[in-house]
């Protein structure tokens, strides 16, 4: 990877001096412009790992590089910042204001960001989340699933090039569920962003470009999602469950049928399935 947007060297980080580490040794690289997914149980490491990206947490020891700024050179902390934007798990802990517009504005307001360039930034942004209708609202009176959509305008009207969201729809009802990934796939496919979601879902993880497992703070499977998926008995090792598709067809393969183990969307099992059945 010649040009990584973050760049993880031996990366520990232990929370106190008499605290094991909650990573250990771990390196990794993410493409500019791709969609990454990282998957674990909760202790596994991810939201430890997710803070370090734009520089919550710096290394214990180790070295992370954000579009090549050291994340522990304080006097770039602003810059890691703006160019890495994080969308946490519980949207009330990210809304200041009382009117939805005004919460979307603060971030560019406090980078000093010129008024008419603010007002353009807050339309569009929440346009791409598709809460532009209500961008006088009141955000406490929205639903879990418009809030945390509010939450990511808030942090797109920085026109960050990374977006990392730390299992945001943990909080949420399937309804808001739906509402924030098909927020997240809009990003993504009109904006070109790099994204990375940290999640413990397993079905938020199969339109991502690369998936990455974590357990006890190591990445343990590395890969497309077809392919890590796959790896049926390793997933279960490490206490995770994989897709119902992929299950379904790892039960098929397991009693004899003819079906590809990464057939991993509803339409390519139905697909296998359908190939298996013309052929007995």
């Amino acid at each position: 990877m010649t040009n990584p947007i973050i760049k993880i060297e031996n990366l520990t980080f232990a929370y106190s001096d008499t605290d094991s580490p909650v990573i250990e040794n771990l390196s990794l690289e993410i493409e500019r412009g791709s969609f990454v997914a990282v998957l674990g149980h909760n202790g596994s490491g991810k939201s430890t790992l997710a803070k370090h990206l734009n520089a919550v947490l710096v290394p214990t020891r180790g070295k992370v590089w954000v579009c090549g700024m050291d994340s522990s050179d304080e006097e770039r902390l602003i810059d890691i910042r703006r160019r890495v934007g994080m969308v946490f798990q519980n949207p009330d802990n990210q809304i200041v204001a009382s009117v939805v517009e005004d919460d979307v504005a603060f971030a560019p307001e406090n980078l000093g960001v010129p008024s008419a360039e603010i007002r353009q930034r807050v339309d569009e942004a929440l346009k791409s989340v598709g809460m532009y209708d209500y961008r006088l609202h009141a955000p406490h009176r929205l639903s879990g699933g418009q809030k945390q959509r509010v939450a990511i305008a808030g942090v797109l009207a920085m026109e960050p090039e990374c977006i990392v969201l730390d299992e945001p729809t943990a909080m949420l009802d399937p309804i808001g569920r739906r509402e924030v990934l098909a927020a997240i796939e809009k990003l993504r496919r009109k904006k070109g962003m790099t994204v990375i979601l940290i999640t413990h879902h397993m079905d938020e993880c199969i339109g991502a470009d690369r998936l990455i497992v974590m357990s006890g703070g190591k990445i343990v499977s590395d890969g497309a999602p077809k392919a890590v998926f796959s790896e049926v008995e390793k997933m279960c090792d490490e206490g995770l469950a994989v897709p119902e598709t992929t299950e379904l067809i790892y039960g098929l393969k397991a009693a004899g049928w003819d079906v590809p183990i990464d057939a991993l969307s509803v339409e390519e099992c139905a697909d296998a399935i359908a190939a298996a059945l013309e052929n007995i």
